[in-house]
């Protein structure tokens, strides 16, 4: 079988349900979802040391739920039976708590950034934010899974947390925000 099929030459690709442009809402905010799950991946290669093994595997965890909400994103058939489920934000608020606890407290914003792990959690982050507003954008018109939003909201929350986490197991500080040009003339 062959990787290409040429069915989306003309610029438009199949969702469950019907023919659409490649520039539909859903095909955006799938499209989203798994770039974000891309950018997890890169997270999980690049935190092979045994201390982040449960964050590992919480990672790989979420890039199935991924599929599964991409699944439901390119769902338009009449009747659905949604895959994202309420114990997907469950699951997620009680890893964020662990997670948070592991961290300093914040005293200020941070810059995005520290081990290189914790950076691309950081970029899961403002990707799943992005998805996030496009699913928005879908649910103003059309019926999507129940938990959807509120899924990407708290995954959101779970990376920022889970960077924090990774960047103190690694013993690097953040790097706290300094307003104006003040930044260039202190220690960071």
């Amino acid at each position: 079988m062959k990787i290409y099929t040429r069915n989306g030459d003309k610029g438009e690709t199949q969702l469950i349900g019907k023919k659409v442009s490649k520039t539909d809402l859903r095909v955006e905010a799938y499209g989203t979802t798994d770039e974000l799950n891309s950018f997890i991946g890169l997270a999980v290669a690049n935190l092979n040391n045994s201390i982040y093994e449960d964050l590992r595997k919480d990672l790989m965890k979420i890039q199935h739920e991924l599929f599964d909400l991409g699944g439901d994103l390119a769902n338009v058939k009449e009747k659905k039976e949604w895959a994202t489920k309420e114990e997907y934000v469950t699951y997620l608020e009680k890893r964020i708590d662990t997670y948070w606890e592991e961290a300093p407290p914040l005293q200020s914003f941070i810059l995005p950034g520290g081990e290189q792990g914790g950076a691309y959690l950081h970029v899961c982050r403002t990707i799943a934010r992005r998805a996030e507003r496009q699913v928005l954008h879908i649910n103003d018109t059309n019926e999507l899974p129940p938990f959807a939003i509120k899924y990407l909201n708290r995954l959101s929350d779970f990376f920022f947390a889970a960077a924090r986490a990774v960047n103190a197991r690694s013993k690097k500080e953040d790097v706290q925000y300094k307003k104006g040009s003040n930044h260039l003339s202190q220690d960071n």
